[in-house]
């Protein structure tokens, strides 16, 4: 598991490169969910997601000979920029695959960081294919969610958040491969096991729903959802574990109700979160959370492509 000395220490490591971001209140959400709502915003994070936490954690370790041999890892866009930006910033060199389906403003972010690009047009098998550009160019693998340190360093979100709403009930988070989750549920639960911790997949993407219903991660045979940041081909076997441990309950929302949390938060929050960002909102809206109480809603990103936006307007 993942100690909370080890993300006291991830939190010391990163601070001077990132920001300390901000936890807002709603009255809105509030009104229409018999709630009190905090929004933790990450969608102001560098690069525009939480992901710097665990990329900087993780490459901060990294020895001088490691740091020579480069790294290679998978992403669907957040990813991605954050590992460019802390590659670049650490002189490593760095590739990154991504899906040929990867929203363009991600796909050009990424390559701004100075990262070289590798699309694969197939989601259930860019692992695979990472590992193939890792073994060619004997770089080191940056996994995006199943690495301790790459957790730890997500879990800096969860200590902020004890910091600043310490009466918290509950606390809502988007899952993809589980990093997230895992790091925040880590830190909060060891702080104060009474919080509640509840995760959110969209109905098109449930990899970490599957792995519980079956005890182990379980790759997925189809991902159909608009959010793409919470949408991998399954869950790792640390994120599994700690979302055993850790995490009350995983709800299901659809793309539907994630797109009108996103519209919502930009109209009355006035914030401009990405769909995986917006799901955990779209789960209290949708009565999916039970008795929220003080509740805190994690926005995990906000780079959401604007010619997507526009058709949804």
């Amino acid at each position: 598991m993942i100690a909370l000395e080890a993300i006291r220490a991830a939190q010391l490591r990163i601070r001077p490169y990132l920001h300390r971001t901000p936890t807002f209140t709603s009255r809105f959400l509030g009104s229409q969910t018999g709630s009190e709502v905090y929004l933790k915003a990450e969608l102001f994070q560098k690069t525009g997601s939480f992901k710097p936490r665990g990329a900087i954690n993780k490459l901060k370790q990294f020895s001088a000979e490691e740091k020579s041999r480069g790294i290679v890892t998978v992403s669907a866009g957040n990813h991605a920029q954050a590992v460019a930006f802390a590659a670049a910033m650490e002189g490593i060199p760095c590739v990154v695959v991504m899906p040929s389906t990867a929203p363009k403003n991600k796909l050009d972010a990424t390559r701004g960081y100075g990262a070289k690009v590798i699309l694969h047009d197939e989601m259930r098998t860019i692992f695979e294919r990472t590992e193939e550009v890792r073994r060619e160019n004997d770089s080191i693998l940056l996994h995006p969610f199943d690495d301790p340190e790459v957790i730890a360093g997500q879990g800096t979100t969860g200590l902020e958040i004890y910091e600043d709403v310490p009466a918290a009930d509950t606390v809502v988070v988007g899952i993809g491969g589980g990093a997230l989750i895992s790091g925040i549920a880590s830190a909060i639960k060891q702080l104060n096991p009474k919080v509640r911790v509840i995760g959110v997949e969209p109905e098109g993407a449930p990899a970490m729903t599957r792995a519980l219903q079956e005890g182990k991660p379980v790759r997925l045979e189809k991902i159909e959802t608009i959010a793409d940041g919470l949408a991998a081909p399954y869950a790792g076997e640390w994120t599994l574990k700690c979302v055993q441990t850790y995490v009350e309950e995983v709800v299901l929302v659809t793309d539907q109700q994630i797109r009108d949390a996103v519209l919502l938060l930009l109209e009355r929050a006035k914030l401009l979160v990405e769909p995986a960002g917006a799901a955990c909102a779209a789960a209290l809206l949708a009565g999916k959370i039970r008795s929220p109480g003080k509740v805190v809603l994690v926005l995990s990103g906000g780079n959401l492509s604007l010619s997507l936006l526009k058709s949804w307007l």
